[in-house]
């Protein structure tokens, strides 16, 4: 076998202590994301992109040791992959387990309050709020019956159902709509 071959296909550590590191450092992130919140993953900010960045070469290192082959580096891969699904599979199965991992979603608007302490546990600004509220259409947080910081990092909005008088005049609204533009469409053949 060629030097380069013999380079790329021989381990520099050992695999147990590849796969020990791996799951280490898988452990250590998981623990990290789930300390420093749910906010890592949906509500990025620019720091938190260089952070989330920067995180992989930081722990390259820990993860490959001294072994730069590719053998070495496509086992520390497959370690990571077969971890995750067997994490994946195991939070699937058992809700404790889930919510050790995932944690809970929180609630940051209650029938149409912002709840500044959620906010602020989250570290979630009220211009992020708002900002992700008009991403779904939403003007004005008193028509909010519910927002909440799911687990993924996404926030959610649910919108408060309509009083009658308010579902009468929407409708009336409505009503009003189409005749104009019947009557507009009439003038329009008229012409």
């Amino acid at each position: 076998m060629s030097a380069i071959w013999q380079d790329m296909m021989t381990f520099g550590i050992p695999f147990g202590e590849k796969a020990a590191r791996t799951v280490l450092v898988y452990a250590f992130l998981v623990a990290g994301l789930r300390l420093f919140g749910k906010r890592e993953l949906g509500q990025l900010n620019p720091l938190d992109f260089i952070v989330l960045l920067l995180l992989s070469n930081t722990v390259q290192n820990a993860i490959i040791g001294n072994d730069n082959s590719l053998i070495g580096g496509l086992s520390g891969a497959a370690v990571l992959f077969i971890v995750n699904e067997a994490l994946v599979r195991l939070s699937y199965r058992n809700p404790r387990f889930r919510r050790l991992i995932e944690g809970r979603s929180e609630e940051l608007v209650r029938e149409g309050k912002v709840l500044r302490t959620s906010l602020r546990h989250n570290l979630i600004t009220r211009e992020e709020l708002d900002a992700a509220a008009r991403k779904q259409g939403i003007e004005h947080m008193r028509d909010v019956e519910s927002a909440r910081l799911e687990v993924s990092g996404a926030l959610s909005f649910s919108l408060k159902e309509p009083t009658e008088p308010e579902r009468f005049h929407l409708e009336l609204l409505q009503r009003l709509d189409s005749i104009d533009r019947r009557l507009g469409a009439l003038e329009g053949a008229k012409a």
